[in-house]
């Protein structure tokens, strides 16, 4: 069934609502559907039939029902508060990604560290990425271990130590220990302060889990516009010198001091509390910020039923070497293949822009490293507006359809930039054109992409190996960056715009991979998932809906009357 219908009956008789509300309170069945004739049903004027979607056999879509959370409450205002922790920590990891980028353009830098050959600069780049993928080896242990916060402590400790050493540099030696350490403590905000990206999911309110966790990857660019915008304002000083890019790897430090000051005033992951044998603890915080104080909260108390269901004590997160559960059942691998695909696809794309875009912008015919430097920077701002602009949307159009349209575009993009770029010489009317597609590109992306990154994997594991898939993740991802990143500047310096035909391939696959094999998250608790991935079509079932007939009042309330698949 395509679409649930909604009938929503305005009954001005109080008495009858009070009747209504009293049934639920004593836990008698939902009361029958107002038929045609009925002495107490209200008027036709008083009666509105739409149609919706909801999820079939999703008890959590009904609990929302019951109980609407107003975006502007006190409960989602205060979960907003504790949010911005973890928004620091992504936007840690922009100033970490974007600023090395920009560094490498300026000629006091490449004078010092010869970042003006390829392979040079290719090289010192990934150097960032093999830190990475030494600290994925402990990034979900600690989280699993300790808890997020300590997680979140120790990464923005170590990420502050690699900040120090970079912008003290001296010779190449000291840079190559800066980028190793700050890849390490910026992998380990993976399962640590994105585990509040999972904590995010796993205790942001049901209702509104997909904007929540989409704003944390949207802040990324908090981060990259401050990194990117303060070296186009140092391109501007009068005397060259090493002010110039120390001051840049310096303020990476800035928000890892802030992040290890307020960690300490967040609640833990209540998730984490149960898996800990602990859940008493979650169920109080639950209620602080699902609930707005309520303790007879269904939303709650369904949440504390399914985590205590789903939740091992004696799981393999309680064991930092063990990954079986990642892998020792087919609804195990299937969620694995799916975390897998967002990081390649997501990775693939384009060569990264946080490194390169001067030399991208280079190739398409502009030669000023001021222009240069512009043009770096005002990626940042567009692609965060395009990432918020994208949270709007993500509930309305789901995960699947969103992620098709967005590679749909991607692939458009990539093929017109290879036209342009391979037609720009003596043309820079072409040359400009391929640029503005570059841009196109960055927002077709920004807008599902950026934001699913962090959403999606979060989604499709379950909490007992959250952490250490995300870890995984974090070690796939920097594979494949690895990669990307030290290839895509010999690649571009040696067959130009053809290198580009790599990625449009990528982009167009992704759509069929996506098609196939990307189940639809949308409205479903991360506990609903399981069932989704048992089902022998987990595609299928998750694009399941039901028929749900609800009853809501001017004066207030709202009861379930009839649920039909």
């Amino acid at each position: 069934m395509s679409k649930e219908k909604l009938s929503v009956h305005y009954l001005e008789d109080t008495s009858r609502l009070e009747s209504d509300i009293n049934e639920k309170a004593d836990g008698s069945s939902s009361p029958e559907p107002i038929k045609d004739g009925d002495s107490t049903a209200p008027s036709p004027s008083a009666e509105i039939t739409k149609v919706v979607a909801t999820q079939a056999n999703s008890p959590m879509a009904e609990a929302l029902l019951l109980e609407p959370t107003p975006f502007r409450s006190r409960a989602v205002a205060r979960l907003i508060a504790c949010l911005f922790v973890t928004y620091l920590c992504s936007a840690q990891n922009g100033f970490d990604s974007n600023t090395f980028g920009g560094v490498s353009a300026m000629p006091d830098f490449k004078a010092q560290f010869g970042t003006d050959v390829a392979a040079t600069n290719g090289f010192l780049a990934a150097l960032y990425v093999i830190g990475n993928v030494i600290g994925s080896f402990a990034a979900g242990p600690c989280a699993d271990r300790w808890g997020r916060k300590p997680g979140m402590f120790i990464a923005s400790g170590i990420v502050l130590v690699g900040a120090i050493v970079q912008a003290s540099s001296q010779k190449t030696r000291d840079l190559i220990a800066g980028r190793i350490v700050l890849g390490i403590g910026t992998v380990m905000l993976g399962p640590s302060a994105q585990s509040w990206a999972i904590r995010t999911t796993e205790m942001a309110h049901p209702s509104y889990r997909g904007i929540m966790v989409g704003a944390y990857q949207g802040c990324f660019f908090l981060g990259t516009i401050i990194s990117t915008w303060v070296e186009y304002g140092l391109s501007y000083l009068s005397v060259e010198n090493s002010v110039n890019w120390r001051f840049p790897f310096a303020l990476q430090g800035l928000p890892s001091i802030l992040v290890m000051t307020l960690v300490w005033l967040i609640p833990e992951s209540p998730r984490w509390y149960v898996a800990q044998g602990k859940p008493e603890k979650a169920r109080e915080i639950l209620i602080k910020y699902h609930a707005n104080g309520n303790e007879d909260s269904k939303v709650v108390a369904l949440e504390m039923e399914e985590m205590a269901s789903s939740i091992s004590t004696r799981g393999s997160d309680k064991k930092f070497w063990d990954f079986r559960e990642l892998f020792n059942s087919r609804a195990a691998r299937y969620r694995t293949w799916l975390v897998i695909c967002i990081g390649f696809f997501g990775q693939l794309d384009l060569p990264p822009t946080s490194y390169y875009f001067p030399l991208m912008v280079q190739t398409a015919g502009i030669t000023s490293e001021r222009s240069q430097l512009l043009c770096n920077a005002l990626q940042t701002p567009i692609m965060m507006i395009s990432t918020l602009s994208g949270l709007h949307i993500i509930e309305r159009y789901g995960r699947r359809k969103l992620l098709m349209w967005s590679s749909w575009w991607m692939s458009v993009s990539v093929a017109v930039i290879i036209a342009c770029t391979a037609k720009q010489a003596g043309n820079p009317t072409v040359g400009l054109v391929g640029i503005a597609f570059i841009y196109v590109f960055l927002v077709a992306f920004a807008f599902v992409w950026t934001p699913f990154q962090a959403l999606y994997p979060t989604e499709v594991l379950p909490t007992n190996s959250r952490a250490k898939g995300l870890a995984m993740l974090g070690l796939w991802l920097n594979i494949v960056n690895f990669i990307n990143t030290y290839a895509a500047p010999v690649g571009i310096t040696n067959v130009s715009w053809r290198f580009y035909f790599l990625y449009l391939a990528v982009d167009f696959t992704g759509i069929i991979v996506i098609y196939f094999t990307f189940v639809e998250t949308r409205g479903r608790s991360l506990e609903e998932m399981d069932q989704i991935f048992d089902d022998p079509h987990p595609v299928r079932a998750s694009l399941a809906m039901q028929e749900v007939t609800v009853k809501e009042w001017k004066s207030g309330g709202v009861s379930v009357v009839q649920a039909e698949s």
